[in-house]
């Protein structure tokens, strides 16, 4: 017997319910209820297992648990007022900053951090830093000021911890597929992946960009695990702790 590869099968969105889609790929969903009660009552048990990430989810779940929902009135009716929701904040013109800076229009902030911590479903984020960071993307969101965010995609994310059988305390870090998080790479505007370039001594080191989309702001991750880069200069972002991420380096090219 031979395996010639794995294929995964997942459920066609009925077109009724085709903006679920577009809200899990919008952390909008993060923080309104209503939206998290459409996915989780589709499947709880399946939303619970992973990790509440509506993205992941729908690839997941049965076509028959979402076609019943179709026949549930209630659930549409609340399926029909979150769509609403979602399509009058993305288009809302008359905000915080609308009103309050109406000359600033064509202004743009420009926002940097080292980590981002949005929702547990996106891991590239280790403390404070991170959930202040998130914070100040969702307000800018909320308030209509003309915001974008820049950081670093951390494909094995924060790492978890347990205790061994011996009692000590290890940590692990999980590997990030991109295809099943609420992000999507940059396009241009021919459509093609954003790659941008960064001069270092005596090399230049490529990085892909992904967006996230926070509400009404964007948020562009760079990733230099990508073909075009050296081995040593793939391996420059694989986690999000400076330390492990130093280790890891010195590790794979035996400097310690």
């Amino acid at each position: 017997m031979y395996l010639f590869g794995k294929i995964t099968v997942t459920a066609v969105i009925p077109d009724e319910l085709s903006k679920l889609k577009d809200i899990a790929y919008n952390l909008w969903w993060s923080w309104n209820s209503e939206a998290i009660d459409l996915y989780r009552e589709i499947d709880l048990a399946l939303w619970e297992k992973l990790g509440k990430n509506p993205v992941r989810f729908l690839k997941e779940v049965s076509q028959k648990k979402l076609e019943a929902k179709l026949n549930d009135p209630d659930y549409m009716q609340r399926y029909r007022k979150v769509v609403e929701d979602y399509e009058a904040y993305m288009s809302e013109t008359d905000t915080w900053f609308s009103r309050n800076f109406p000359d600033k229009k064509d202004h743009m902030v420009a926002y940097f951090s080292a980590e981002y911590g949005l929702n547990e479903v996106l891991p590239i984020y280790s403390g404070g830093l991170g959930v202040l960071s998130g914070d100040h993307c969702k307000s800018a969101s909320d308030l209509g000021i003309p915001f974008t965010a820049i950081g670093l995609f951390y494909k094995e994310g924060y790492f978890s911890q347990h205790i061994n059988s011996e009692g000590w305390q290890e940590t692990i870090f999980t590997p990030l597929n991109p295809s099943n998080l609420p992000i999507k790479p940059a396009l241009n505007d021919k459509g093609e992946e954003v790659i941008i370039s960064v001069e270092l001594p005596g090399r230049v080191v490529y990085a892909k960009v992904w967006v996230v989309k926070i509400g009404r702001v964007n948020l562009y991750l760079m990733d230099t695990d990508i073909d075009q880069n050296s081995p040593h200069d793939r391996a420059l972002l694989p986690d999000s702790t400076a330390e492990t991420r130093r280790q890891e380096y010195n590790r794979k090219f035996s400097l310690e």
